[in-house]
């Protein structure tokens, strides 16, 4: 108080290095990474200033703006959009963004943000608007690139690089997704009854299929079986036929065999008529004089292999048996006129009945009598069918 001067002195000087403590934070400045300054001086644009630091002059350079270089996103509210069907739809977006020019982003419009979401409204309408319920649900991709495409072009004079654009929800009204939901349902159903549908006609044409193949190897077994039990029975009869030409059989054996078939042969109930051959007879005659009967005159024929010499003591000569190779063709020969004369017989029974083919078969009185049937000459015989009388 006693000085005066001095206190106004101290106050000048607190005063100054206030001032100058406010004039250098105002020219420097430390700018981070990722971020961009706006600087003007004296109100008119001046620089940018990126990452790192800076001098500006106080109370004359000063920071306009600070602009976020990365990559932002910004979710809007649901928008009601009418489709071409007339249907009114909520849908919610999501945009991807990056500032390229600070000095544009900040001059060239005011708030670039709701500028954006201006602009993605006003274009999502315009896309939506020529298209139905069903290709908006369906065309996802479409929209976004479509929206991409009108967006990146209006926002590229604001220093903006639309990055990516997504329908984040596509509500349609309460009732159309009741409907929807049911059409989903009945295309299911449809679907499941077309597969259940394919898996039975599958099913049968698998059965089917391994029905006919095994069909087709039974009767490969049944046919190899019947092919394999032929020539078994043919080696068979071939070897019996060896053996009775080797072993010499006389006609009391052969009469005896065909006494065993006797009961066979009648057991068949519809044996009308028997065809006796003519060997069955001579066999007969055989048995006969082995009995002590009168056997029928047979005729004479010298025979080689059998001695006629009946003295006691003289020895017989060794019989020549013939080659079985020759045998065996003379029995086949035998068989083939032995079936040859069944057939035949088959095809007479079939003929109208007459009484001389009744004398035929029957037995004759003198045994030395043979009856011939058919007859050679049919007229001595009159007709037994009456359209010919």
């Amino acid at each position: 108080m006693d000085n005066p001067l001095g206190v106004f002195l101290t106050v000048v000087l607190i005063l100054a290095v206030l001032f100058v403590i406010v004039a250098l934070k105002k020219s420097i400045r430390v700018v981070p990474q990722a971020v961009a300054l706006i600087i003007e001086r004296l109100g008119r644009y001046q620089t940018t200033y990126y990452a790192g630091l800076h001098f500006l002059i106080p109370f004359v350079d000063k920071v306009r703006a600070g602009v976020d270089l990365r990559e932002q996103v910004v979710s809007f509210e649901p928008q009601p959009v009418i489709t071409s069907d007339n249907l009114v739809v909520s849908i919610d977006t999501v945009i991807y963004f990056t500032v390229t020019d600070p000095k544009d982003a900040t001059y060239e419009i005011a708030n670039y943000i709701t500028g954006i979401e201006q602009l993605t409204v006003t274009t999502l309408r315009n896309v939506i608007g020529s298209m139905d319920l069903e290709q908006t649900l369906t065309s996802r991709d479409q929209i976004n690139g479509q929206l991409r495409g009108v967006l990146d072009e209006a926002t590229g004079r604001w220093g903006i690089r639309v990055n990516r654009v997504e329908l984040k929800a596509i509500d349609p009204p309460a009732s159309v997704q009741g409907s929807m939901e049911q059409q989903m349902r009945a295309e299911r159903d449809r679907r499941a009854a077309i597969l259940t549908a394919e898996g039975v006609k599958q099913s049968q044409v698998l059965e089917a299929e391994g029905e006919k193949q095994s069909a087709i190897l039974r009767a490969e077994g049944q046919a190899q079986s019947s092919i394999l039990r032929a020539q078994g029975e043919s080696r068979a009869i071939l070897q019996v036929f060896d053996a009775i030409h080797k072993g010499d059989a006389d006609p009391k054996l052969l009469a005896y065999q065909y006494l065993q078939m006797l009961p066979q042969i009648a057991n068949g109930t519809a044996s009308k008529l028997w065809v006796v051959p003519t060997e069955f007879t001579a066999a007969l005659g055989s048995i006969a004089g082995a009995f002590g009967g009168e056997a029928p005159p047979q005729p004479f024929e010298p025979s080689s292999e059998r001695s006629t010499d009946s003295e006691v003591g003289v020895d017989l000569p060794e019989s020549a048996l013939q080659d079985p190779a020759e045998a065996l063709r003379e029995a086949r020969g035998q068989v083939d006129e032995a079936s040859a004369e069944v057939s035949s017989a088959g095809i007479t029974s079939g003929s109208p009945f007459s009484k001389p083919a009744e004398a035929g078969q029957a037995p004759a009185d003198n045994p030395e009598q043979t009856y011939n049937y058919p007859p050679t000459n049919p007229q001595q015989y009159p007709p037994t069918d009456p359209q010919q009388q």
